[in-house]
């Protein structure tokens, strides 16, 4: 699997969506930067699953509603195959309050925008995701997390141990991740380098038993840790 990053070359881009214009419009869009290339498009999951094996892709752009098989359930197949492990699942969907967003979520999506989202922000967030940052829509997620998670019907995310597993500095963490903080903004408000503030956070999602930042972020609103408003528990 290529990587994404400094020197590793362009960002290889597989675009997942049942509609043909809309996976033309977002590849010409992805193609039109310098430091990404469309390796692929698909109008399937399952098609999804399949190209971004063969085409070694280091990011999906997955829409949630496609035929044979769901952006959902692609999502979850290609975190749970370890050959697929590099691979970053930024969801896009069509409406902010679509609750099959913290489901994508919890199957492995990095994050999630929605498709009115303006061209250079798209751009934006594929590189935040390749960088390994968790990308969720401001605004709406509190809420969308909030409204589904007192659902019985959604399962909740397996961690390995709660909240109560972590050091105090980490439960400070894990609430700065899940106002939306990356490492370098979480290093500044806790007076640590980013590099330390990233090896906190590797180490909060070995204790949790999370694949990725979005998946934290479910843990700690699940959790209680994180209420809607801000503030931690």
């Amino acid at each position: 699997m290529s990587g994404a990053g400094e020197g590793a070359g362009p960002i290889r881009v597989l675009i997942a969506d049942d509609q043909t214009l809309v996976r033309s419009a977002f590849a010409m869009l992805v193609e039109s930067a310098k430091d990404m290339e469309v390796v692929g498009e698909a109008g399937t999951g399952r098609e999804a699953i399949e190209l971004a094996r063969s085409a070694r892709a280091d990011l999906i752009v997955m829409d949630i509603r496609m035929p044979d098989l769901d952006g959902i359930e692609a999502t979850r197949l290609i975190a749970a195959d370890a050959a697929l492990a590099a691979v970053k699942v930024l969801v896009l969907t069509t409406y902010d309050t679509d609750e099959n967003i913290v489901s994508a979520l919890r199957a492995g999506a990095a994050g999630f925008l929605v498709k009115d989202t303006r061209p250079a922000e798209l751009l934006d967030a594929i590189r935040t995701v390749a960088a390994g940052e968790a990308l969720l829509s401001p605004g709406p997620t509190a809420r969308l997390i909030e409204r589904v998670l007192r659902s019985p019907a959604v399962p909740a995310v397996p961690p390995v141990g709660g909240p109560g597993c972590l050091s105090g500095r980490e439960r400070e963490v894990l609430t700065l991740v899940a106002r939306g903080l990356n490492n370098t903004e979480i290093g500044e408000v806790l007076g640590l380098s980013p590099l330390t503030a990233k090896t906190h956070v590797s180490r909060i999602m070995g204790k949790l038993g999370v694949r990725d930042r979005a998946q934290l972020v479910i843990v700690a609103y699940e959790s209680g840790l994180v209420r809607v408003g801000g503030e931690g528990g």
